[in-house]
């Protein structure tokens, strides 16, 4: 009788820290969007993820003492899916509005109970299929212009692909927050992504695809520093422990707030104004992702091992 105040405390703590990342989170776009104009792609995740990974090795370093071989595994597969994401999702920025970047990662929520339904075998509803039918007539309408789908922005194709490797990373984070240490797994996605976005780099480079170009200033050097610190290190960390108290589902309806952000600052420091037909989309788009999330969630599998921490 006493466990459930403090469990609903915890609960309570946890949206407020998913709450936080999505500020975070949206909030970057605009910064992101600035440092690609003095640093290519990979390069700038590169520096990025690696100054992140250096600062959470060092706040918690015990994690490394007791770290299992499983870990390691759990660890790489989150890095590959988080690198995948802000890989095609920088990219994607060179092409595309930080706003329309915002909602069309924002379509990951609905992404993820349509991936557990499919891949992961749970049953869903008719609200889920509604939801993900009125995303997608969102998506259309705020990505594919009047003139038709041959003038499609490639930023925003790159986005989407974005998307579903979000969503993919959301899931597999709360199975593994429910069988593995949630400070090594965020220490360890982080290494793994920087390890990832160097060997890019290098083979982007190699073959001529995207040279290595880093114009050093201010800006870039702040949006590196800003990214690492507060959009990885800080974001990251408080999204692997929160996911340990909510399900897949209850985390993407926090998400929404994502794009919301990416917006607000879009239009504060960069004057970016969507377009009727834009808006019109992205309030599909938010239906969508409520009505997927609100009315008809698919549940994250219940587990009765107690939570791993380190």
């Amino acid at each position: 009788m006493t466990s459930t105040p403090v469990l609903g405390n915890k609960r309570f703590r946890a949206d407020l820290g998913l709450m936080f990342c999505t500020i975070l989170w949206g909030s970057t776009f605009v910064v992101v969007k600035n440092s690609l104009d003095n640093s290519s792609v990979f390069l700038f995740l590169a520096l990025r993820f690696t100054l992140a990974g250096i600062l959470m090795a060092l706040w918690r370093p015990q994690v490394f003492a007791s770290i299992e071989r499983e870990e390691i595994f759990a660890g790489l597969r989150l890095g590959f899916f988080m690198f995948a994401g802000y890989a095609f999702q920088t990219a994607g920025l060179q092409y595309t509005s930080a706003s329309n970047s915002g909602f069309v990662t924002g379509s990951s929520v609905v992404l993820v109970p349509l991936l557990f339904g499919i891949f992961w075998g749970h049953r869903l509803t008719i609200w889920v299929y509604a939801g993900a039918l009125a995303a997608g007539f969102g998506l259309y309408y705020l990505t594919i212009p009047a003139e038709g789908v041959a003038h499609l922005n490639k930023g925003d194709v790159l986005t989407f692909v974005a998307a579903a490797s979000y969503a993919v990373h959301i899931i597999l984070v709360s199975e593994y927050t429910k069988q593995h240490s949630a400070s090594a797994l965020s220490v360890l996605q982080v290494i793994a992504c920087a390890g990832m976005a160097w060997i890019m780099t290098g083979i982007a480079a190699a073959i001529r695809w995207q040279p290595v170009r880093f114009v050093p200033s201010w800006s870039l050097l702040l949006g590196i520093s800003i990214c690492a610190v507060f959009a990885t290190a800080v974001a990251f960390s408080i999204q692997l422990w929160a996911q340990q108290y909510t399900t897949p589902g209850h985390a993407a309806i926090l998400f929404t707030l994502e794009p919301v952000f990416a917006v607000l600052t879009s239009y504060i420091f960069l004057g970016e104004r969507l377009a009727m037909r834009a808006i019109f989309g992205a309030a599909f788009v938010l239906a969508g992702i409520l009505i997927a999330e609100l009315l008809g969630p698919a549940a994250a599998p219940e587990s009765s091992e107690p939570m791993k921490t380190a």
